[in-house]
């Protein structure tokens, strides 16, 4: 059970905690440094899937584990900077993302229950979702300068876009079972 790819998901559920701590620092510093955690969460919730695919390293507890480290830090991430920002603009994309994550996940744990959880695995697009919500997402931690803040107030509308897309190919997908009558 202890391998590198839960190791390192177990750890990126151990930095959530240490996220928010440096967030809320009274410290010039506080931002990077919560915005470095949160990057180095992300880099190993690139990592844990890649060594479980290179190295045949898949677990019942990781395949568990994983997204809920992932849903959570994004969750625990997307609270604080609409927090801080306080504004509609912010809050709404956010939301839309904390609720495509709690639909998808509904949806992929009722595809398992009814044995077509392939229809709705983790695609590309999904990806490329993650990877712009997490890229936007330090970028409004760190808040280094006005540029900063402005290119990741524009992923996150790209993240925002993306994961409409990504939730409606999702629902496309799994749409023939979900409309069934019994």
């Amino acid at each position: 059970m202890w391998n590198i790819p839960n190791i390192l998901t177990s750890f990126r559920i151990l930095l959530i905690p240490v996220f928010l701590v440096l967030y809320y620092l009274d410290w010039v510093h506080a931002h990077f440094a919560a915005a470095a955690v949160f990057a180095l969460a992300a880099v190993t919730d690139f990592f844990d899937g890649y060594i479980a695919r290179r190295l045949n390293q898949y677990t019942k507890f990781g395949a568990f584990l994983d997204p809920v480290a992932d849903k959570v830090m994004v969750g625990a991430s997307l609270v604080v900077v609409v927090e801080h920002y306080a504004v509609w603009w912010i809050s709404l994309p956010a939301l839309t993302i904390i609720s495509r994550e709690l639909v998808i996940s509904a949806l992929r744990e009722w595809m398992a229950e009814i044995g077509r959880r392939e229809k709705v695995k983790v695609s590309s697009l999904g990806k490329l979702k993650t990877i712009t919500q997490m890229t936007a997402i330090t970028g409004l931690i760190w808040e280094a300068n006005d540029f900063i803040i402005q290119a990741a107030v524009a992923l996150l509308y790209l993240a925002f876009l993306l994961t409409i897309w990504s939730m409606a190919e999702y629902l496309r997908a799994a749409w023939q079972d979900l409309s069934k009558m019994d």
